[in-house]
């Protein structure tokens, strides 16, 4: 077929001839989802589909330019369809035209997009689709640049105006251990109050190391070009720490409305992680840097700013945040997440090194050397208080501090993450609203990496 010719087909049942128009909005509340799938050049658009659904409806339709990005989502997809324990039955049919995205808004023949992918697009991806009638399920950042920030702050005016629901994807909120965290910081007995420290002590500090070459779903991730390159990718501080500023607006004010003012970034500042051709390839497939990054290459290594840290001031309660690329992990672990809260009666530390064999682990400690360990009592009166919520959870000692003890059963690790926002954004689609506080607290966050974005750059 000519290659401006456009095609449907559905991947594993053959051509389909035509496409009923669907649209939806929250008025209507609907009983079953149907997914569109709007260029998924990032892995985490497939893992979306790693679970069923129920209320989603099996057949996915999937709008993106032809490419390798697009062929390995298919691929992904394939994969859960055929594994050996709990394989899906998703039906993937597939538009490749170049005018795939005008096509999409034309037939709209689902109700709930997917956008995972490059994010120099993201943003614009977004308000089209909002404004066209379509629920958005987001994958994080949903804002590169302030341009993009403008463009949000109208989608999600628009998505209120059409009433239909924008959220992004905060997989972070549903580790256990971040959860545990959360519920624990609410237990004055033990945790007393969050303090407000300082930027040289703050109250919450959230470190995450994350590796350009891992493991998905059981194989090797290829990452497209693309990626590599901060201008379509997004810096850290832009990228990765969403999630950190996300959790600690979790946390520290816990469904509550916070506005973009709340938020004033008191320092940043970025680093770059070099690559070199031969990492490049093995995670990419490509012999060479393409011409877009050859401004980048310094010395013979491409250098991906990939690193960046900042220091904020929130409604009064100091926080940091650092998010740190490196090329491959250490034999035996894989992406780390640091979080300490600092109570007035204790702290709240969630630990992934090797000490901890790379899992994430939560220690209850002492909140300062001036003060004493936390007490038997008032940990075994929070982890109680626990059971009705996480049963089997509970807490042993080690030294001064306590370790907090979770059954495996709730260690689902962070790929099936992604099914739980996904079943959260059905509850939320199914009421018809969200809570009053998750659309303010998105701006608040995109706001707060922009700050740090802009305040990181080169003078």
């Amino acid at each position: 077929m000519n290659a401006v010719l456009t095609l449907w087909r559905t991947v594993g049942i053959g051509l389909v001839l035509s496409v009923a128009s669907v649209s939806t909005s929250l008025a209507q509340k609907p009983a079953t989802v149907r997914l569109i799938t709007l260029d998924p050049g990032h892995f985490h658009a497939s893992l979306v589909q790693k679970s069923m659904y129920e209320g989603i409806e099996p057949l996915v339709y999937v709008y993106a330019p032809a490419g390798s990005d697009f062929a390995e989502h298919l691929k992904r997809i394939d994969a859960f369809n055929s594994r050996a324990a709990q394989p899906t039955h998703w039906r993937e049919q597939v538009y490749t035209g170049p005018d795939y995205l005008e096509r999409l808004l034309a037939e709209k023949p689902g109700n709930v997009v997917v956008i995972s992918g490059n994010n120099v697009r993201k943003a614009d991806y977004v308000r089209r689709c909002v404004e066209a009638g379509l629920n958005v399920l987001a994958d994080k950042p949903m804002v590169i640049s302030a341009a993009d920030f403008d463009t949000l702050k109208a989608s999600f005016a628009a998505a209120a105006s059409k009433r239909v629901l924008l959220y992004d994807i905060m997989t972070e909120r549903y580790e256990i251990n971040s959860a545990l965290q959360r519920e624990l910081s609410q237990r004055p007995a033990l945790f007393g109050e969050l303090v407000q420290g300082s930027p040289a002590q703050p109250a919450i500090t959230m470190a995450s190391v994350h590796y350009f070459s891992k493991t998905v779903a059981g194989m090797p991730l290829q990452r497209p070009q693309w990626f590599f390159d901060v201008r379509q990718q997004g810096e850290a501080i832009v990228d990765v720490a969403t999630h950190l500023v996300d959790l600690v607006q979790w946390l520290a004010f816990p469904d509550q409305v916070l506005r973009p003012e709340d938020a004033t970034v008191l320092e940043a500042r970025r680093g770059s992680t070099p690559i070199t051709r031969e990492q490049f390839g093995k995670v990419t497939g490509a012999q060479q840097f393409p011409d877009f990054l050859a401004g980048d290459v310094r010395d013979g290594a491409l250098q991906v700013f990939a690193n960046g840290e900042f220091t904020y001031r929130l409604r009064g309660v100091h926080a940091k945040v650092s998010a740190t690329w490196d090329f491959a992990a250490p034999p035996g672990s894989g992406d780390t997440h640091f979080a300490m809260m600092r109570g007035t009666k204790a702290s709240l530390v969630i630990r992934q090194g090797k000490a901890q064999q790379y899992q994430p682990t939560l220690y209850i400690e002492r909140a300062g050397d001036a003060n004493p360990p936390p007490g038997e009592a008032a940990v075994n009166a929070a982890i109680a208080s626990l059971q009705g919520k996480y049963p089997g959870v509970g807490a042993r000692r080690e030294g001064d501090a306590w370790v907090v003890t979770v059954p495996k059963s709730y260690d689902t690790g962070h790929e099936a993450h992604f099914a739980q926002v996904t079943e959260n954004f059905l509850r939320y689609l199914q009421a018809g609203e969200m809570p009053a506080w998750e659309v303010p607290g998105m701006l608040t966050k995109y706001s707060t990496v922009m700050q740090a974005y802009r305040l990181s750059r080169p003078r």
